[in-house]
Formats: C-alpha cells, sequence, structure tokens
C-alpha cells in the first residue's frame, strides 16, 4: 500500500511540473490555435515571420497554403480555416456578390501589391505597336484596376467616373486598336509570360514574385502606391473583433513584419499598416 501511494505521488509531481512548465512557456496563458488559409507568395511568407511573434502571445498559427482564388473563400466559408489572407476588397466584394452565402467581412489591411504588365517584345507600354495583344486575368474584380494603368499611359481613356470600377466594355477610346484578352485564369499569366503568349500580360504581383519575377525590375509598367488594392485579412462575419484575429493585425502591423516586407521584397510588396 505504501509502495502505491508513493508511484502516486510521484506521477502526480511530474503532472504538476509539466503543467508548469507549459504554462510558463506560454507565459502563463493558454496557447489558441488560429488557422489562416492563404497564397504562398508573399503571404504565406509574411505569416510565416509572423508565427513566433504571434506564439509569444500566446497564438498558434497554422498556415494552410492555397494555389488559386477560389478555395481560400470556399474553406473560409466552410469553417475550415478561420481566416484568409490573398485578396483585396473588390475581389470580395465580387466573391460576396456572386457568392450570397459568403457572409464575410474585411478584418484590416496588411499589404499591397502593385499590379505588373511585363513583355518579352517590349520595354515599356510606349512602345506597344497598333493592335498589340494584352493579356489580362479572367477575374473581372481586376479589370478596372488594370485598364486604370493603360489609361495613365494614355493608352486608352475609360469612361468619365468608372475609374476602378471600369470593364473592358468602358472603354471609348484605344487609338492602338490594343486587343484585351481577358480569359486566362490569374495563376496562369506567368505561364503565358514564358511562353510569350501576347505583346504584354499582365500579372498579379504574388504569381509574378513565385515565378521568380521581379515586379520592380522585370514589368514594363507597375501600378502605383495610391492603389486601393491592398490585401485584407478576411473572417466569417463577427470574428474580425474576436482576440485571436485582433492579435494576428496587430503582429502584421508591428515594426518587425512590416520591416521584413521593405526588406524581403524591396519595393515589390509595400506595407499597410492602417
Amino acid at each position: 500500500m505504501k509502495r502505491i501511494i508513493q508511484v502516486l505521488l510521484a506521477s502526480l509531481a511530474v503532472f504538476v511540473l509539466t503543467a508548469c512548465g507549459s504554462s510558463a512557456a506560454n507565459g502563463g496563458e493558454k496557447t489558441e490555435k488560429l488557422v489562416v488559409g492563404a497564397s504562398n507568395v508573399p503571404h504565406a511568407e509574411i505569416l510565416e515571420e509572423a508565427k513566433p511573434l504571434l506564439k509569444e502571445k500566446g497564438i498558434d498559427l497554422e498556415i494552410v497554403k492555397f494555389q488559386d482564388y477560389i478555395l481560400p473563400n470556399k474553406s473560409l466559408y466552410e469553417k475550415e480555416i478561420d481566416a484568409n489572407y490573398f485578396q483585396h476588397i473588390p475581389y470580395l466584394t465580387q466573391q460576396v456578390k456572386d457568392n450570397p452565402k459568403y457572409k464575410f467581412e474585411n478584418a484590416g489591411a496588411v499589404h499591397l501589391e502593385p499590379m505588373g504588365v511585363y513583355s518579352k517584345r517590349h520595354k515599356s507600354l510606349k512602345d506597344l505597336p497598333k493592335g498589340a495583344k494584352i493579356i489580362l486575368s479572367n477575374s473581372v474584380a481586376e479589370h478596372g484596376r488594370i485598364l486604370s494603368i493603360f489609361e495613365a499611359e494614355g493608352l486608352i481613356k475609360l469612361k468619365e467616373g468608372k475609374g476602378y470600377e471600369a470593364q473592358l466594355s468602358d472603354i471609348v477610346e484605344n487609338p492602338k486598336n490594343l486587343e484585351f484578352v481577358a480569359d486566362i485564369d490569374p495563376g496562369l499569366l506567368t505561364k503565358a509570360y514564358e511562353h510569350d503568349e501576347g505583346d504584354a500580360i499582365v500579372i498579379n504581383t504574388n504569381f509574378a514574385i513565385d515565378a521568380d519575377l521581379n515586379p520592380k525590375k522585370d514589368s514594363i509598367a507597375l501600378e502605383g502606391s495610391e492603389s486601393p488594392f491592398a490585401n485584407i485579412i478576411t473572417v466569417r462575419e463577427g470574428d474580425k473583433d474576436k482576440k485571436a484575429i485582433k492579435t494576428l493585425l496587430e503582429v502584421l502591423h508591428s515594426k518587425e513584419i512590416t520591416d521584413f516586407i521593405d526588406k524581403e521584397y524591396k519595393g515589390s510588396v509595400l506595407a499597410v499598416t492602417e
């Protein structure tokens, strides 16, 4: 009997020491798991950098990587992830319009990826010949943003007041008769560039970086920093005020992360802290 009591006391001591060690490691607080879906580059890379900072604040971050723009919102709706980080507000707005069941909200902006125009044939947009073929994504939420680049260069003119909401049908002047082809998935744009399928290909920065392109050096035109298309953390309605989500944004807006973005991407990705 005495032997049994000694064994039980020894087991209890081990349990207490383990619990105390675990508590100390977490600053005396229980670690909360947070699952965030993200595009490979730069989103997942930025989240990886944030992981240890979040750990210090009691958040155990799990990153689920996606290669497309459809599944991250589908997974958020199906509660497979707690948040996603890959899209900007105009795209989110379009997704919610196309999928009324999506009840999502913007928890905060993190960074801007300037849209770039690439070409193996020409050194600037001014060099585009008459009838040049311009390849862009089939994401209609991006079209006004893309067309604004060409309008800023004086190549086309859009209906007054359309701006970033413009569609291809809103082009009212096209003196060079540029042919805009918008029937390709965003993830395949780098392949179109690699195979030289058009005079110019407009590529999202995350896909460009993933294909070892440097938007600042390799593009023939790059969207300005005044663009409103910052990438955001998206959550289900009612979740943006949850402690874990607010902590995530706090860390992503920290000096450590903004410095990382500036150093790692050298201006190809711009940190947003508001």
